[in-house]
């Protein structure tokens, strides 16, 4: 049950990092690339539904499986402890990096008007771009350590 746990957690977790590139290499240099026709065109292809639905619908059971692995595999080694935190800290910081930084942009980007803000708008798009492989760096850093509590609990197993 526990290492199907720590499984799930460790592929969510690289999928939610997969998803940060891909928003980096296509969507953004797509939403940048002839403002204000582009930010129009995003905003039509997103009419029916906001791209942060699927942080908000994704990003909670990541870190709540990232919890889950910490508490499940608590007794088994102080290291397996420290490398499960350091990954929940990481998503965590996540968390809190795209609430308080990725969705006032999001909000420039999709909900102001565009002929009065056009410069506000080709801002937010780059400082989206660049924070967003802060993210990603943040995300893999944080798959990385679980990868690495894995091998050490598989290690101590064969020990």
């Amino acid at each position: 049950m526990k290492k199907a746990i720590l499984f799930l957690s460790i592929t969510v977790a690289s999928g939610l990092v997969m998803v940060t590139v891909y928003n980096t290499l296509v969507d953004a240099k797509s939403w940048g690339s002839d403002v204000p026709a582009s930010i129009q065109s995003a905003r039509d292809y997103y009419k029916h539904v906001d791209p942060r639905r699927f942080y908000t619908i994704i990003g909670p059971p990541n870190l709540l499986l990232s919890l889950l692995t910490i508490i499940l595999f608590w007794k088994d080694a102080v290291l397996l402890r420290f490398y499960f935190a350091a990954s929940f800290l990481l998503y965590a910081a996540i968390i809190v990096l795209t609430f308080t930084y990725f969705v006032p942009r999001d909000l420039i980007l999709f909900t102001w008007p565009i002929q009065d803000h056009i410069e506000e708008i080709r801002t937010a798009v780059s400082q989206w771009s660049q924070m967003n492989w802060l993210r990603t760096v943040l995300g893999l850093a944080g798959v990385l350590f679980s990868f690495k509590g894995l091998d050490t609990y598989y290690k101590r197993r064969t020990t």
